[in-house]
């Protein structure tokens, strides 16, 4: 088993351990078509998400990955995939109730530490529920777009791919 600490931006003197191999033994209904790496080279969260982590995670998840340059933190749309905001503010997941104590940024915080080998059983759960819920988002892109059409419902897209399905192939 390894040890993680963690000293970022958001968490200071988080640990964690990796109990699975990278990469593998998923629950059996996760089934994620990006792995976090691809989804940074992507674009997503309009390139300031997880700049602060680099620490965290392999340094090869971070070469190709499109950050924005920017001190405020704010998103740059140009940078997302679909070239277009799918996001809703931080303030707002908190308020929903939508984060974990342990994975302050959030699911793909949780997604990057999942795929990493870090198991919370409970929280896993509600995370993969909630990464289950996405398919009315995916029924509907795949309902009212021609297949490969990426120029339909980008806004809806972006957003499906922020939670790891490729919607480039919808």
């Amino acid at each position: 088993m390894k040890k993680i600490t963690v000293n970022d931006r958001m968490q200071r003197g988080y640990t964690y351990e990796l109990t699975e191999p990278v990469g593998k033994n998923f629950a059996p209904e996760f089934k994620p078509a990006l792995t976090p790496k691809e989804m940074l080279e992507l674009g997503v969260f309009g390139g300031v998400y997880m700049r602060d982590c680099r620490d965290e995670f392999p340094k090869d998840w971070f070469v190709k990955a499109k950050f924005s340059t920017r001190s405020d933190n704010k998103h740059v749309a140009e940078l997302n995939y679909f070239g277009i905001n799918a996001s809703q503010p931080l303030s707002v997941w908190r308020k929903k109730g939508w984060i974990y104590k342990d994975d302050p940024r959030g699911w793909f915080q949780w997604y990057c530490r999942y795929y990493m080998g870090r198991r919370i059983p409970a929280e896993d759960a509600r995370q993969i529920r909630r990464w289950k819920a996405m398919v009315r988002h995916i029924a509907q892109v795949r309902n009212n777009c021609r297949a490969g059409d990426e120029a339909c419902r980008p806004k809806q897209r972006q957003a499906i791919l922020h939670w790891a399905y490729d919607s480039r192939v919808m």
